[in-house]
């Protein structure tokens, strides 16, 4: 018989075996929001599915192989021949596979694509962050091939497949692809234009021969990466096959495996060309032209991730207060504790909701749309990808030492929390090209007033904020000083005129207040007295 200091009391249970997505209110609303009513049916019943094995025993088993046992790299194999592989334990393969086969590369080949596409992202995500990566890349890689008509016919097909083919052989012969990129370099970082990959025309006619070092390139496994060199026109994008038409190994050496603080299951790396393969994508001098709407792609797809990211940790926390009890009684309940819940809350569905309209304007695509998303992109992937690190902080505290421990699956996504911030371009870079947008495309700004307006008179917190914001875009004097400031604002109006017009009545007003209306501290559980707070960590509650 155990001992009875060795009996469990007051512990929560796992939050597993649960549907990640029925479980989240404010993703489900927006899907059906944001969908055609003729698609909803079928696209609950595919993201259920997804959020049945996303919340799955077996998959978030998946998850904790695939970190504790990350990629490595074979240079070489026992004969001596060169190889440049990468071997994943078989857990990265079937998050992947499953990961593909829900579409998660297909967004532009079905209707609603991008939306549902979003949902699936943000449900897969929690599941594990690292196989989002090649997701994301193999899904941007569209628009860029489809500036060459004959190259996104050959391609096209097998990016937006939902079948994961993991050989290494010639994309011919596969049904399905994974696409990687590669455009940092390590004495340019985000100044792309610094690069000194070179690029040499060959005999025929669009093809080139790259040399150069890539400090960063994204899923070395891939079957093909985007890359950008320095051809004699000036920087321009191509097409690197990892494997070339008659089966032989392109010239593609991967230096080393880079040793991440997160993101330990995905492969990121360095890799050298040396005459190496490639089919020119556009035209020449034209690289960041061509490349950009990729960029645009998997800046989206960080928001989405770190909402993905925001969304588990609060629900981790929630469901533990909801069993933990402390001082007579639930923590949930424990008014202070309930302040700290609600303000995670509001800021993962501030999160998601903000995600979830970008990929709609995605699908939608109008020119109205097109220029909204030129400025709300970069403003969400600065402010969103920023609030998921303090968010994971305070929930893992929640938890309390519990949080800190790596069973409980926290350290996890704090490791992973800082990750969207960095890639893609980094704070200044998204606050830099925000400033961009609005000195260049005007039109940007007036889609984005005309979304915002949407909300005007439902809420004079959000009324006085969009007054101050106008003014603060008005004054053009030091703006480079003062751009964060500027793309902070942009985020939080356009996350509450949202709100305002979707969420709940008791989920808009904790947001105006405190965002907007100034009645809040520099931590979280610092929302004003009075509001409702118990009805919004109600609303956030994942039931299992």
């Amino acid at each position: 018989m155990a001992a009875t200091t060795h009996t469990v009391t007051n512990q929560a249970p796992p939050l597993v075996g649960y549907d990640v997505f029925t479980a989240d209110r404010a993703l489900a609303a927006a899907v059906e929001r944001h969908l055609d009513p003729a698609l909803l049916d079928e696209a609950r019943d595919e993201l259920s599915g997804l959020g049945r094995s996303a919340g799955s025993a077996q998959v978030q088993e998946w998850g904790a192989q695939a970190n504790e046992y990350p990629p490595r790299l074979r240079t070489h194999d026992r004969y001596g021949n060169r190889i440049d592989e990468v071997e994943f334990h078989p857990s990265w393969h079937r998050l992947l596979g499953k990961g593909v086969a829900a579409g998660l590369t297909a967004a532009w080949s079905r209707p609603g694509g991008h939306v549902r596409r979003a949902a699936a992202f943000v449900l897969w995500t929690q599941a594990e962050a690292g196989n989002g990566c090649p997701l994301s890349m193999t899904h941007a890689a569209v628009p860029a091939l489809r500036t060459d008509p004959a190259l996104a016919a050959e391609w096209e097909p097998r990016l937006t497949s939902t079948v994961y083919d993991r050989a290494l052989r010639p994309a011919a012969e596969k049904a399905g692809v994974i696409f990687g990129m590669g455009m940092t370099e390590k004495q340019g970082g985000s100044d792309v234009r610094a690069n000194t990959t070179t690029a040499r025309p060959l005999a025929e006619d669009g093809t080139y021969e790259l040399t150069g070092h890539k400090w960063f390139c994204s899923a070395p496994m891939s079957d093909a990466f985007l890359v950008l060199a320095q051809a004699p026109g000036g920087l321009t994008c191509f097409l690197l096959p990892r494997v070339l038409d008659d089966g032989s190994r392109n010239v593609f050496r991967i230096q080393r495996l880079k040793d991440k603080l997160g993101n330990r299951s995905n492969a990121s790396s360095e890799v050298e060309f040396d005459g190496t393969w490639a089919r020119r994508v556009g035209d020449e001098g034209r690289g960041v032209r061509t490349i950009i709407e990729m960029v645009a792609a998997t800046r989206l797809d960080c928001v989405l991730g770190s909402a993905a990211l925001m969304r588990q940790a609060v629900a981790q926390a929630i469901h533990h207060c909801t069993y933990r009890e402390a001082f007579g009684g639930k923590l949930v309940d424990k008014p202070l504790m309930r302040n700290v819940l609600a303000d995670l809350a509001l800021e993962s569905e501030a999160a998601t909701t903000l995600a979830l309209r970008l990929a709609a304007a995605y699908d939608e695509g109008s020119e109205q749309e097109r220029a909204f998303l030129r400025l709300a992109v970069p403003a969400a992937k600065y402010w969103v990808t920023k609030r998921c690190t303090p968010l994971v902080v305070e929930a893992s505290e929640c938890l309390g030492g519990n949080g800190y421990v790596e069973e409980s699956g926290m350290p996890r996504l704090l490791r992973e929390s800082p990750l969207n911030s960095v890639w893609e371009g980094a704070g200044n870079v998204q606050a830099l090209d925000v400033l961009r947008a609005l000195q260049r495309e005007p039109q940007a700004l007036d889609a984005y007033l005309q979304e915002v307006g949407r909300a005007r008179g439902a809420d004079h917190r959000l009324d006085a904020a969009t007054k101050n914001l106008l003014s603060e875009l008005a004054e053009r004097e030091n703006v480079e000083v003062r751009a964060r400031r500027v793309v902070e604002r942009i985020a939080l109006v356009l996350q509450g005129s949202l709100l305002v017009r979707f969420a709940p009545p008791e989920v808009a007003d904790a947001f105006c207040a405190s965002r907007l209306g100034g009645d809040w501290g520099s931590a979280f559980g610092t929302l004003p007295h009075g509001l409702d707070l118990a009805t919004v960590v109600q609303r956030a509650r994942p039931v299992a």
